[in-house]
């Protein structure tokens, strides 16, 4: 009897074990979801990836806000300009300056006053990958 009840104790023990992780696991899941506390936001991030014969630029752009940005206006530089219509919230666009271009700054304005200016930054390089 005394077997039994033990057998039947670390059955629950386990039990118990497995829904503390997964509550953990849940509350984890919960607590790293983002909520956007402005309308109007954007996430802006211009990256070069140097390679030994040629260099590649895109800017990504992701709406952070709550609502639809409108009217995107991208500068690439050089008299370089991207205009998009909109882009919903959450969403998230890729895009490249033309051929030829420099690549030193995106400036991106929209309307509602959403205004980023940002240099382009380089990708890390890492030993055994092309171009480095």
């Amino acid at each position: 009897m005394l077997l039994k009840k033990s057998k039947v104790w670390l059955h629950f023990g386990m039990v118990s074990k497995f829904n503390k992780i997964k509550f953990f696991s849940i509350f984890y899941d919960i607590a790293k979801l983002s909520i956007s506390t402005e309308k109007y936001s954007l996430y802006v991030d211009p990256l070069l990836d140097k390679q030994s014969l040629f260099v590649m630029g895109r800017v990504t752009l992701q709406n952070t806000g709550s609502e639809t940005i409108t009217n995107l206006h991208i500068n690439f530089g050089d008299g370089d300009i991207l205009d998009i219509s909109s882009l919903e919230p959450g969403k998230k666009i890729i895009v490249s300056p033309p051929p030829g271009n420099s690549m030193q700054f995106v400036m991106i304005s929209a309307d509602n006053e959403v205004f980023v200016n940002k240099a382009y930054r380089e990708m890390p390089k890492m030993v055994g990958m092309m171009g480095s």
